[in-house]
């Protein structure tokens, strides 16, 4: 695999490319059909968001660990295939949904289905040596970077000129179409002697989190990550919502405003990784990137101007060369028959936190956007976020220096 380790990271690039299109497709149109789906305003359209989200997240909880564990036992493969062509299946249900238990049940299927990036993340720690891995961890952050100039930008204007489902089929057809890509084209990453047996006793979240009780970095880094994840979802969860009211934006803007988040996304971690880490090493990039994120929450909270979330968009997209950089750190720290099972327990990690997030998130929008609330102010998840992002660089500098890992 060593020789072919450039086009073996194109190929993975590109799988996730796809998918991310194609989730991206439908983010501009979710409030408007849940407006329409639960017949209340935005602040309802937003709490009911957040439930959505918070059974997404359940279930990769739960699966991803198993996820991990089967891309272990049988190769990344077989298990990234399984998971795209389900994915397809679901958008299909959504489009079609007549009704908001219809949601539920596509975002039970997705939340499984979106399990697959587990395999993805350990596809890269397998074909990527030690002293890259952090920089190759970026190419995830630049798959979401594109798919997010492309997908959501498509999505609005779709959604404009055929309706608010319209991108749900459209998302169908490019996770069939990545599914066929990753059939004929993608070549497996674990060789046969670095597999492992499957095991039910880690392959379960609980399990799986309480492996990482072998590493101490990782183990300490755990607070720190569910800090940043958790605060990540003051854009993620209301972003759509907060532009929507603040701005009057329609769905194209959304479009286009995410487009740009998603440029910036991919400039960082698509360019910028490789660059800035091996310049200020592992640690000081976790450090710097925390610090960019909390500025970039804050100036979010208090834009006046619907351009100004475009110009505050450059400094906390700044902030992405912190994620690369903590996940070089704890590869680093993991044999490779195991790199599976260690991304699957982060993949539950982070979904454990998009539970708590965009409940947390949405409610906080809801909350301070209710008619009868006494203070208005739509930014609350914003500055939430920046609070987070603080509490997670303190915990990482704690972390970092005690166990002296990730270098300068």
């Amino acid at each position: 695999m060593s020789k072919s380790r450039t086009p073996a990271l194109i190929f993975i690039f590109i799988t996730m490319l796809i998918d991310v299109i194609g989730f991206g497709l439908i983010i501009p149109v979710l409030p408007r059909l849940l407006e329409e789906l639960t017949g209340g305003g935005l602040s309802t359209a937003a709490r009911w968001g957040g439930i959505l989200m918070f059974t997404y997240a359940g279930m990769q909880f739960l699966f991803s660990p198993i996820i991990g564990a089967l891309s272990d036992r049988f190769g990344r493969r077989p298990v990234i295939l399984a998971s795209l062509f389900a994915f397809s299946i679901d958008f299909v249900i959504q489009g079609f949904a007549p009704s908001l238990w219809w949601f539920f049940i596509g975002r039970v299927l997705a939340g499984i289905t979106g399990a697959s990036f587990t395999s993805g993340m350990a596809y890269i720690a397998d074909v990527s040596p030690p002293e890259k891995r952090a920089q190759n961890f970026g190419i995830v952050g630049a798959a979401f970077g594109m798919g997010f100039i492309i997908g959501p930008l498509i999505g609005g204007v779709v959604s404009y000129h055929f309706g608010i489902r319209a991108p749900f089929f459209a998302a169908a057809g490019l996770a069939m179409l990545n599914w066929l890509y990753g059939y004929f084209v993608l070549p497996e990453s674990l060789a046969p002697e670095n597999r492992r047996p499957f095991d039910w006793r880690r392959a379960n979240p609980i399990g799986s989190l309480l492996s990482l009780r072998r590493y101490p970095v990782i183990l300490s880094l755990v607070a720190s990550l569910i800090f940043i994840y958790v605060a990540g979802h003051a854009n993620q969860s209301t972003w759509t919502y907060i532009t929507m009211m603040k701005f009057n934006w329609d769905e194209r803007w959304v479009g286009y405003s995410l487009a740009f988040v998603g440029l910036m996304t991919g400039i960082v971690q698509g360019g910028l990784t490789r660059v800035l880490i091996p310049k200020l090493g592992q640690r000081n990039s976790v450090f710097v990137g925390l610090g960019l994120y909390a500025v970039g929450f804050v100036l979010f909270a208090f834009a006046t101007q619907g351009w100004m979330m475009f110009a505050f968009m450059i400094p906390f997209s700044l902030g992405g060369i912190a994620g690369p950089a903590l996940q070089g750190i704890i590869s680093g720290q993991v044999p490779a028959n195991e790199q599976g099972e260690l991304q699957g327990a982060l993949t539950s990690l982070i979904s454990l936190t998009s539970i708590i997030g965009p409940l947390l998130m949405t409610n906080l929008f809801a909350y301070f956007t209710d008619p009868t609330s006494s203070v208005q102010f739509a930014g609350a998840p914003f500055l939430m976020g920046a609070v987070l992002s603080l509490g997670s660089m303190l915990l990482a500098m704690r972390s970092l220096f005690k166990h002296d890992a990730g270098g300068k």
